[in-house]
């Protein structure tokens, strides 16, 4: 299971950079508000559920402020990705028992596995409205299937900052 965990996360830091690349080379798309919200939800709700699982502070008035260019969310996409990726290639399998207590649910626990598989399903459905929002705006989206990711693999190729 823990492989199959860590392909998935690398395929959504993957899925992740093609998408912030494909909306940094569309200028209305860059300059889009509902984009920049949706790329930031993705981003807080990774980082909510990756503090959680590493037992460190999710600090939110941190968290919840939007970044105000693209170029400042890119680095926190990139810099995000660098310590999961860091953790979950080193997570021993039976960690993905462990259970986790979500401050915004109380009454429940979850497993490290439930976690990143969440993490990994809700970008999705985000980035998938990303998408439709960029062919909207006349842009073109990444192909993000992971059915053609896992062919080679590919590490994620994060956009340059302007």
């Amino acid at each position: 299971m823990l492989d199959m965990l860590q392909d998935l996360v690398r395929h959504k830091w993957h899925a992740n950079a093609g998408m912030l690349r494909a909306v940094g080379q569309h200028d209305a798309a860059r300059q889009d508000e509902e984009i920049r919200k949706l790329l930031h939800h993705i981003l807080q709700a990774n980082r909510y559920w990756l503090l959680l699982a590493l037992q460190k502070e999710f600090v939110t008035a941190d968290e919840m402020r939007i970044s105000g260019t693209l170029d400042d969310l890119i680095g926190r996409f990139r810099e995000t990705s660098f310590v999961e990726l860091d953790w979950i290639l080193q997570l021993p399998e039976s960690d993905l028992v462990r259970q986790l207590r979500a401050h915004s649910l109380p009454d429940r626990s979850f497993s490290v596995a439930d976690a990143v598989l969440q993490v990994c399903l809700h970008s999705h459905g985000h980035r998938a409205q990303c998408a439709a929002r960029l062919r909207a705006l006349g842009g073109t989206p990444p192909m993000m299937d992971y059915i053609a990711w896992v062919v080679q693999k590919p590490d994620p190729d994060w956009p340059a900052r302007s």
